[in-house]
């Protein structure tokens, strides 16, 4: 049986790329029964071995072993996400960024930060927005993440974003409105995705993307477009698990006094000790207090 790639998922159909040839076009398939019956859903990025049927269309057979999988957006063997937060118009969120890097690290992939809307930044005016766009940046390189600073507008940081993804499955998340489209569209000319205006009283974007659809780059990646999200949600992850998201904790939590440290109360906690010699960033603890209580908070109520 061939090889394929399902790009699409759509009204209980599957758009598999074959792998064997890149002139082959995208085939509808079904999936067999026998999914339904286990529980198992084909996923957008799987590797799957298919048959072609006699109608021009076709079955998917079997789903080749996972890499990764995303509860949400739905989709497998995804490597990097791409957090895109605009420098303006919305204004940068850091606590919704540190709650993306959360769910990236959890679902274990590599994250890539990028700045959008740099070109909003020109003028005098902006100075201070230009200051905090580099106190950000420097911040998170800290941390241990790689930062592009990206114009849609004029190009600067696309080449970069579009070198990370070659030959990669990669996700684009972010709030809505700031730029994922646009820089899909610099990053692939002649691809045209819908993009939205910005609502300057809301401050987001309308919705644009519909589902989840892998876009083929010309370097061997691919780029899921998907919704934009202005919440997160921590129901699939345990209060214990939070700590190991942010990875600046570890080489301090693993010299806490108390095994399972919490890192909020515990006497001998070298986590907080960190903080408060200014090795890990104030901002950081404060958003991974805010996320622990946010967890305890839901776990109550469900």
């Amino acid at each position: 049986m061939p090889e394929g790639l399902i790009v699409k998922a759509l009204s209980g159909y599957y758009y598999v790329k074959p792998l064997a040839s890149a002139e082959e076009n995208v085939l509808q398939c079904r999936g067999r029964g026998i999914f339904k019956k286990k529980g198992i859903t084909p996923l957008v990025g799987d590797r799957v071995l298919y048959t072609p049927t006699e109608n021009g269309e076709g079955t998917v057979d079997e789903i080749l072993p996972r890499v990764t999988e995303l509860i949400r957006p739905p989709m497998a063997n995804a490597r990097h996400a791409v957090l895109l937060f605009s420098v303006k118009e919305p204004d940068l969120n850091l606590q919704l960024l540190d709650k993306f890097l959360v769910h990236i690290e959890h679902a274990g992939l590599r994250p890539l930060i990028c700045l959008t809307k740099e070109d909003l930044l020109n003028g005098d005016s902006h100075g201070q927005d230009r200051d905090l766009t580099r106190q950000v940046r420097e911040l998170y390189e800290k941390v241990g993440y790689e930062v592009i600073v990206t114009s849609s507008l004029t190009g600067a940081g696309t080449d970069q974003v579009k070198e990370r993804l070659a030959g990669q499955i990669s996700v684009f998340a972010g709030q809505s409105g700031v730029g994922k489209s646009s820089l899909l569209n610099a990053m692939l000319p002649g691809l045209s995705l819908e993009t939205s205006e910005i609502s300057l009283k809301l401050g987001r974007g309308r919705h644009t993307t519909r589902h989840v659809e892998l876009i083929e780059l010309d370097n061997g990646g691919y780029v899921a477009d998907t919704p934009g999200f202005s919440q997160l949600d921590f129901l699939e992850l345990g209060v214990e698990e939070l700590s190991s998201c942010f990875i600046e904790f570890a080489e301090y939590a693993e010299q806490c006094k108390f095994r399972g440290c919490s890192h909020l109360h515990e006497p001998g906690c070298q986590v907080r000790g960190a903080v408060e010699e200014g090795r890990i960033v104030a901002s950081r603890y404060k958003h991974y207090v805010q996320f622990y209580e946010e967890m305890k908070d839901k776990k109550r109520r469900y």
